[in-house]
């Protein structure tokens, strides 16, 4: 006689391994066949609670990762490397000449460079003065011919 292996079951709620001779089977009238190791499985199956928020069912320890240690060893992050590279409009070489140059020669550079803009803004604001009074006695003139239009009372109560 050839000797046939045992047949284990999974409990549909819990998740545990089932063996002879233990367990229920509880047959749906739809036809679906659930098997459950115990009457705490089956009660809560019944009563619609949701395994994955039961602490003691695999379905829960697989939802929040208990007891994964031993199988899986956890990778290693690896670590950021420091990399320098040229930003647009400057070379690397640049960057770094201006991080080695003097504090003093930097602040000179920097002053400098702020005296040009403020003399080129001046004479924008020169140019400026020297065409707006031209067309300033233009407005004057028309100004005057304008009709004298009586002023509107003042609209009282809101906006309909």
């Amino acid at each position: 006689l050839p000797v046939d292996k045992m047949k284990i079951e999974l409990c549909s709620y819990s998740g545990y391994k089932i063996y002879p001779g233990h367990g229920r089977r509880y047959v749906r009238i739809d036809g679906r066949t659930y098997n459950f190791l115990s009457h705490k499985c089956e009660r809560s199956h019944m009563m619609k609670r949701n395994p994955r928020d039961i602490s003691w069912t695999v379905l829960y320890r697989r939802k929040n990762k208990k007891g994964l240690q031993e199988e899986v060893i956890k990778r290693r992050s690896r670590r950021t490397q420091k990399f320098q590279r040229a930003i647009t409009g400057a070379t690397i070489s640049d960057i770094m000449a201006k991080r080695n140059m003097k504090p003093e020669v930097r602040k000179a550079q920097r002053e400098q460079a702020i005296r040009a803009y403020k003399e080129k803004q001046k004479a924008k604001d020169a140019q400026k003065k020297t065409t707006k009074p031209a067309a300033a006695k233009s407005a004057v003139k028309n100004k005057g011919s304008s009709k004298s239009v009586a002023a509107k009372a003042p609209r009282v109560g809101g906006k309909r």
